[in-house]
C-alpha cells in the first residue's frame, strides 16, 4: 500500500508566461506557492481475489480489466505510461474541489506518478517528477496547460520557477526571513467563488494568441522580477499586494473567458471592503479569489465576503511525497511469479 500526498498551489505573479507557445520563443518566469491542502492517491496491487483487475475511486468508481478501458484520462495515461501490466486499485481524496484554479489536476498526476512509481519500487526525483507529469499532460493528454502547476506540486514551497526557451524548468527557493514569510501568509485570503471550470477550457480561450498579446504577457512578466524585489526588501509587504491588483487587471486583459461580471463584482467588494489586490486562482473564470488583505482590514473584508466559504491556508515547502510505504504481501510476490511464469 502506498499513499501520496501533494500540495495544490497558488500562483501570484507570471501566470501565462508558463505556457509552452509563450516561454519556448520568449522564455518565462512565475512566482508561486504550495499550501497546505492535498491531494490524497492511495495505491496497491489488487489482491487476486476479484473479477475486476483495475479499481478506480474518485468522484467515480470505475472497474475494469485493462488499463485502456479506465475513462479517467491522467489515470489511464499514467497506467500506460508506466508500463503497469498487473491489477491496481487507486483512491482519490482532496482537501479542496476539483476545476477551481488551484493546480488540483496537476497535483492528481504528479501524486499518481509518485505513487505508482514508488509502487513499482523506484525513487523519482522532484526534478523528473514535474518534467514527466508536464510531458504527460501536454504531450500525451493533449490538454491546454501550462507547466508551472505540475513544478509547484512536485517541488512544493515558495519558488521562483524560471522556464527557458530551449524547454528547461530552473526551480530556484525564494529565501526570506521565517518572519516575513509569515507576514507575507498573514495577509493572504482565499475565497471559493463555488464556481467550477476547466482551466484547459478557460485557457484555450486566449492561449492560441498570446503571441498578439505580448505587450500583456511583457509587463506580467516583469511583475516577477518587481515582486521579488519587494519580498527581498524592507519594504511594506502592501506593495505586494498592490501589485496583485495590477497584475490581476493585466491578467484579465487575456481573455474574455478569465473573468465574468458575476466575479468582477466579488472582487470589487472585496477591494471596497479593503483588500489590496487579488486575482482568481489559476486560469480564472471561477474557483478560489485570492485576497491580500492587511490584518487590520480583514474583519470588514470577512463581513463583505460572508456569503463565500473563507479557506485558512499556510504555506506548504515539502512537494509530493510519500506518507506511508507498505511493501507488498507475499501472496501478492506470489502471484506476480506466477504471472510471470504464464507469460
Amino acid at each position: 500500500m502506498i499513499i501520496s500526498r501533494t500540495p495544490f498551489r497558488i500562483s501570484f505573479f507570471g501566470g501565462g508566461t508558463d505556457y509552452p507557445v509563450w516561454y519556448r520563443q520568449h522564455g518565462g518566469a512565475v512566482l508561486a506557492t504550495t499550501i497546505d491542502k492535498y491531494c490524497y492517491l492511495t495505491c496497491r496491487y489488487l489482491p487476486p481475489f476479484f473479477d475486476h483487475r483495475i479499481r478506480v475511486v474518485y468522484s467515480k468508481i470505475e472497474t475494469c480489466q485493462k488499463a485502456s478501458e479506465i475513462t479517467h484520462p491522467a489515470v489511464r495515461a499514467v497506467l500506460g505510461h508506466l508500463g503497469i501490466s498487473r491489477g491496481v486499485e487507486i483512491h482519490h481524496d482532496g482537501d479542496l474541489p476539483a476545476r477551481s484554479g488551484m493546480g488540483s489536476s496537476s497535483a492528481f498526476t504528479v501524486g499518481l506518478l509518485n505513487a505508482l512509481q514508488a509502487l513499482k519500487g523506484t525513487v523519482v526525483s522532484k526534478h523528473a517528477l514535474a518534467l514527466e507529469s508536464i510531458h504527460l499532460e501536454q504531450e500525451m493528454l493533449k490538454e491546454t496547460v501550462g507547466s508551472q502547476d505540475q513544478v509547484c506540486a512536485a517541488y512544493g514551497g515558495l519558488n521562483l520557477i524560471n522556464f527557458l526557451a530551449n524547454g528547461e524548468v530552473v526551480v530556484n527557493p525564494v529565501t526570506i526571513s521565517a518572519a516575513r514569510s509569515a507576514s507575507l501568509n498573514a495577509q493572504m485570503m482565499l475565497y471559493y467563488t463555488g464556481i467550477q471550470r476547466t482551466a484547459s477550457e478557460v485557457a484555450e480561450s486566449y492561449v492560441g494568441s498570446l503571441e498578439n498579446k505580448r505587450k500583456q504577457l511583457g509587463a506580467i512578466q516583469a511583475m516577477v522580477e518587481k515582486s521579488l524585489a519587494i519580498l527581498n526588501s524592507q519594504r511594506d509587504l502592501s506593495a505586494f499586494g498592490e501589485l496583485l491588483h495590477e497584475a490581476w487587471m493585466a491578467k484579465r486583459s487575456l481573455g474574455e473567458r478569465v473573468s465574468t461580471p458575476h466575479l468582477d463584482g466579488l472582487y470589487e467588494r472585496a477591494i471596497t471592503a479593503g483588500a489590496l489586490g487579488g486575482k482568481l486562482t489559476g486560469a480564472g473564470g471561477g474557483g478560489f479569489l485570492l485576497l491580500f488583505v492587511p490584518p487590520e482590514r480583514q474583519d470588514r473584508v470577512k463581513a463583505a465576503m460572508q456569503d463565500l466559504l473563507h479557506v485558512p491556508f499556510k504555506f506548504d515547502f515539502s512537494g509530493s511525497r510519500i506518507i506511508f510505504y507498505d511493501p507488498e504481501s507475499e501472496y501478492l510476490l506470489q502471484e506476480e511469479a506466477r504471472d510471470a511464469k504464464l507469460a
